[in-house]
This record gives C-alpha cells, sequence and structure tokens, in this order.
C-alpha cells in the first residue's frame, strides 16, 4: 500500500484563544500558520506527492493551499477527515470546559465521551481511520505502492489514526502530541501498518518516500509479504 503523510493544519486565529473552535465556520490561519503553510513547500521538495485529502475546514485548506500550487495539485476535500462534532461544547471556553464531568471522561476514558448534541471520540476514530484506509487504498490502485500522498486534518483526528495505526486503544490517544503544522508518516501494508513518523516538525521528508518498483520486478504475493515483515532487529535506515 501507499504512505499517507498526515499534516495537522497550520495555527490557526484559534489556536491559543482558550475557546474550542471545533467546526465553527471561518476558523482561518494566523500569520504563524500562513508561514508555516509557505515552508510545508520546503519541507516536501523530493517528496513526490500523488494527492492532496482536505478536510472541509477552512484552516486545513488554507494550510495546503501552497502546496497545491507548487505542484499543480487539486484538493479533495473528505468530510470523514473534519474536525470533531463538539456540538454544546462548540465556541466554549476551555476554562470553563474543564470543570465539565465529561472532561475527565475525554482525558481518562475517551473512547466513551460523547458530546452533548455531537459526536463521540470512538465515532470519530472509526469515520476518520475508514477515510484513511479507503483513500489508501484508492491511491494505491492509481499511482502503485510507492505513492506518497498528503492528508490534512485535525489534532485529535490524527491522534486517533494514529492510535490506530499503532495497535493501541482509543483510551491511550491522550498520550500521543500533534502540533500545529506537524507531520505524521504511516505507512500501510496488508498485514500491519508501519508508523515513520509521528509530531515531526523537523526539516526535509524526503527519507519517507519508498523507492520506486524496479520496471521489471515481480511483485507477487511473496514479495508483497516481505514489505508487510517488520525489520528484525531494526531498520538499518535510509
Amino acid at each position: 500500500m501507499s504512505t499517507v503523510i498526515l499534516l495537522r493544519h497550520g495555527k490557526s486565529t484559534a489556536n491559543g484563544s482558550g475557546v474550542l473552535a471545533g467546526r465553527t465556520p471561518k476558523v482561518g490561519l494566523d500569520d504563524t500558520g500562513r508561514a508555516q503553510a509557505d515552508k510545508l513547500v520546503a519541507r516536501l521538495a523530493g517528496v513526490p506527492v500523488a494527492e492532496l485529502v482536505v478536510s472541509p475546514m477552512l484552516r486545513c485548506k488554507q494550510t495546503v493551499t501552497p502546496l497545491a500550487a507548487d505542484r499543480g495539485l487539486t484538493k479533495t476535500v473528505e468530510a470523514r477527515l473534519s474536525e470533531v462534532d463538539y456540538g454544546e461544547w462548540t465556541g466554549r471556553e476551555l476554562k470553563t470546559l474543564v470543570k465539565e464531568p465529561l472532561w475527565r471522561v475525554v482525558q481518562g476514558h475517551p473512547s466513551a465521551a460523547v458530546f452533548p448534541g455531537g459526536e463521540g471520540l470512538a465515532a470519530m476514530q472509526a469515520r476518520a481511520v475508514a477515510a484513511i484506509r479507503a483513500h489508501d487504498a484508492r491511491i494505491t490502485a492509481e499511482h502503485g505502492d510507492h505513492a506518497v500522498w498528503v492528508a490534512c486534518s485535525h489534532g485529535d483526528v490524527i491522534k486517533a489514526i494514529l492510535a490506530d495505526a499503532l495497535g493501541q486503544h482509543l483510551d491511550a490517544f491522550q498520550r500521543i502530541v500533534v502540533d500545529p503544522a506537524s507531520v505524521s508518516v504511516i505507512r500501510y501494508t496488508e498485514t500491519r501498518p508501519f508508523v515513520l513518523r509521528v509530531n515531526d516538525n523537523g526539516g526535509s521528508l524526503a527519507g519517507i518516500a519508498p523507492p520506486p518498483p524496479k520496471a521489471k520486478a515481480k511483485r507477487g504475493r511473496k514479495a508483497k509479504a516481505a514489505e508487510s515483515d517488520a525489520v528484525v532487529g531494526g531498520s538499518t535506515g535510509h
């Protein structure tokens, strides 16, 4: 299967405001976020991005706009990668939400958390993972096993996808940190996902792209199985 770069949107006007923005319309990038979006072009230099799949939220669309323009790519909007529907919590101050009984559930037992008038975190994980796996299968079929693609989404959504790839219960997903404009990378195979990066805020990502298949290489079931095997003793790196 192909390799997906999970990109969290850049810093938005709501990040750091003390308010849970959720699906509030027209929340875009601030000056820092726009700079982060511009830098993404250089970070992905040398990475052959096949497609861009984006949450419908404005801040995600803005984050990939410079990359889309640089590569001549269109954005595929995927509703299942949208922000958590926080329902009645949307737009409320965090300092008041921490006093709600549900806050402790979100922190300690998130798989049981359902936001009033919104969705549950377990439901969010199910729809997000289904979307990633469906697009990954489609992109692999269209572009080949060596393809790399970008999915731009939100912090809790990406954490839930990573938890699934790591084989962790959703109740452990709060242990994962995903910063604005960070990238996390998963390579899916027939038998398991491989998590290559988590919350990467560094430089070039060129090393994540697998080498393209040789022109005359035979890609039978044994070759596929080998690609799904973990390296005993640890990877030798790039």
